[in-house]
């Protein structure tokens, strides 16, 4: 993964709120103010992003799972689409309360959207009232707008991926709570001090959500290619060792 100043500057990342919509917590990270709206300053910008890069590539190589979560319009298809890419889970539909802090109530429901989708496959459904089977459709749509993302997530994840942590603060509370660290986009109306590892950049403008999410995304696939790559060769080492034992065993079997 390799992201530049020219890159972050051609998206608008720079761009920050208002002087009105401000957090002084951020202000480490400013350039100045131009026109009563807040600049930051890219080259931190940048700095953040490969830090962020190291840390989720350390829990790809683990196998721990990363939650990507943005749940605004302008981030939603952009978390889906790099999540699925990089086979990890997502919300972008709406933070439901106790996703990290109430697992075991999440996985019921999502238990229950699988139980709709058997009575789907197998054809039991017909045996609903169209009234019955109407009202199942719903809350299957339902359910799917809620858990899709996270419906494979089979233990808590290791970190979190957050764009814009002011509106995700739900999400970074619960975090918190469970003592999950946290890769956030933070702008100038956000505290910076939430979240473990901050990237300080416009988290309104989708061309720079979406070279963030996907500079990430790319760092992320590269740790788990490198990884896999790290197995195969591993394998190999391995498989050459039985065959020569196996070749040895042979040898003095044939001398005896």
């Amino acid at each position: 993964m390799e992201v530049t100043v020219k890159e972050l500057l051609e998206v608008g990342a720079y761009f920050g709120h208002p002087s009105r919509q401000f957090d002084p917590r951020i202000r480490p990270y400013l350039y100045g103010k131009r026109q009563g709206i807040y600049i930051i300053d890219i080259s931190k910008t940048c700095e953040k992003i490969y830090q962020a890069a190291e840390v989720l590539q350390k829990f790809a190589r683990e196998n721990n799972p990363i939650l990507f979560v943005g749940t605004k319009k302008q981030a939603r298809d952009v978390i889906k689409q790099a999540a699925e890419k990089t086979g990890q889970p997502y919300v972008n539909y709406r933070w439901i309360g106790g996703t990290l802090t109430n697992f075991d109530a999440i996985r019921k429901r999502i238990e229950r959207l699988e139980k709709i989708e058997e009575l789907e496959k197998s054809g039991r459904i017909k045996y609903y009232t169209k009234k019955e089977a109407s009202l199942i459709q719903k809350e299957k749509e339902d359910l799917l707008k809620k858990f899709e993302g996270i419906r494979h997530l089979d233990r808590m994840p290791g970190i979190l991926f957050i764009v814009d942590i002011k509106k995700e603060i739900n999400a970074v509370n619960e975090a918190k709570k469970a003592g999950i660290p946290i890769v956030g986009i933070v702008d100038t109306n956000g505290n910076p001090e939430l979240v473990e590892y901050p990237i300080p950049a416009n988290d309104d403008g989708f061309k720079s959500i979406q070279l963030i999410v996907e500079k990430l995304a790319e760092a992320i696939s590269e740790a788990r290619t490198e990884k896999e790559i790290v197995e195969e060769k591993e394998n190999g080492i391995n498989e050459d060792e039985i065959q020569k034992e196996g070749d040895n065993n042979v040898t003095d079997s044939g001398n005896n």
